[in-house]
């Protein structure tokens, strides 16, 4: 390794000030994993909603979560070159429109790759706005989000209300994209997890979710999270890009490109939008409809930074998001009511840590939020259908709330930078 490397190197892996949060390893990983099937399991059994971890759930919300992780994998390359990526949103909408374009007229993969490249001209233009004429980024991903929207609705009246079986709102039917199932351990999986055992069940309701009916392009998305931990953080090439994000002055002193960096990372991150809009259209529901993203790129975007800016976290988030969304579409009402006795046990568990760390005052209001949900809980059998339809977004905004006081951002992450600036 070169000297002008092994300098970023240590610039971009100096101990972190501000009380960050470690990074989480795959050990770590699995123990959050194993800790929270564990309590999920626990709920199952107390609140008898036993499709709360079954195959067909875990197999929903994975498929409903891989485009909200695609869309938080391309904010989190974005953000490590340290450029802030609202437009994410836009750029899933222009992947659906012409991944379904290109699908219904020659095939779901076309259809995959033209979703990709219409992410990526959007991100392309958020990174002609924000790097090479210096635009407040959070102006040009609303900018680039609006004109998005008005773009596809406007082509689609001369694109499928013409074509059959379409309209100005709809796509004619895509064809699907093969699914696998792991024969024999599929349903033996299945099986097991009918039998509602403790925990046991509840494992092989999760597994068994990863290997019936899974879409090739899902295990694509699912490749994608740690070939990005690899090229960001095991290449020389991730590491001039992340310090670019840290700090661009002294990247370009020691010959690093910022410009080219701050282009390929922005791009990728709109390419990564539009594959999860293509997904969004061609394997969740096989159309594109006008207003499908539905918020998702938001969500990814919130995903990362629950994250804190990693590949494994926010993967951990979009998965919580996901599985949140698809509890309406299983069980609706009972399996988000259940809910609120997890939500109460995490409090108490907050509480008591709180009290741990002699925050009173923080424990104090857990209690008290705890104490409310356990009563609501117990007198009631059913929620309002607004609240199931608002879970998603509820669950975002307590997520961001509870984890933003131990976030650390790449330190440059939205600033300003020109060429030649530290001379």
């Amino acid at each position: 390794m070169s000297e002008s490397t092994s300098t970023v190197s240590a610039a971009a892996t100096a101990p972190k000030k501000g009380g960050g949060r470690r990074k989480l390893s795959l050990p770590v990983i699995l123990l959050i994993i194993a800790g929270g099937l564990l309590l999920f399991s626990l709920v199952r059994v107390i609140s008898g909603a036993n499709d709360l971890t079954s195959v067909g759930q875990v197999a929903g919300a994975l498929q409903l979560a891989v485009p909200i992780g695609l869309a938080g994998l391309g904010g989190l390359w974005s953000e490590r070159a340290g450029v802030v990526n609202i437009g994410l949103e836009g750029m899933m909408i222009l992947g659906t429109f012409f991944g379904a374009w290109a699908g219904y007229q020659w095939g779901p993969w076309t259809g995959v790759v033209l979703g990709i490249v219409g992410g990526a001209l959007g991100g392309l233009l958020h990174a002609v706005i924000t790097v090479t004429f210096n635009v407040n980024h959070i102006v040009s991903g609303v900018a680039i989000t609006i004109l998005a929207t008005g773009l596809t609705r406007y082509l689609a009246n001369f694109t499928f209300a013409e074509a059959e079986g379409g309209s100005s709102k709809q796509s004619p039917r895509i064809d699907a994209i093969d699914r696998i199932t792991i024969p024999g351990l599929s349903d033996w999986l299945a099986d097991l997890q009918a039998k509602h055992w403790f925990f046991i069940s509840d494992l092989a309701g999760l597994l068994g979710g990863l290997v019936t009916g899974l879409s090739l392009l899902t295990v694509l998305a699912l490749l994608l999270i740690p070939g990005t931990w690899w090229i960001l953080w095991r290449t020389s090439f991730g590491l001039r890009l992340r310090s670019c994000g840290e700090n661009p002055i002294a990247a370009e002193s020691l010959g690093v490109n910022v410009y080219k960096y701050k282009y390929i990372a922005v791009i990728v991150s709109g390419a990564l939008a539009g594959l999860g809009g293509a997904f969004l259209a061609i394997v969740s529901t096989g159309i594109y409809q006008e207003g499908q993203t539905g918020g998702r790129g938001y969500i990814g975007l919130a995903a990362m930074i629950f994250g804190n800016w990693m590949p494994g976290g926010m993967a951990l988030g979009a998965g919580l998001f996901g599985f949140t969304d698809s509890l309406k579409l299983r069980g609706g009402a009972e399996n988000v009511h259940a809910m609120l006795l997890l939500l109460a046990i995490l409090l108490v568990g907050m509480m008591l840590w709180q009290l741990y760390k002699k925050k009173y005052v923080s424990a104090a209001v857990a209690t008290v939020v705890a104490a409310g949900l356990f009563v609501w809980y117990a007198f009631t059998e059913a929620l309002p259908s607004q609240f199931v339809d608002a879970a998603p977004y509820v669950t975002t905004l307590l997520v961001l709330a509870l984890s933003a006081q131990r976030l650390r951002m790449p330190k440059a992450d939205g600033m300003p930078y020109k060429k030649g600036q530290g001379k």
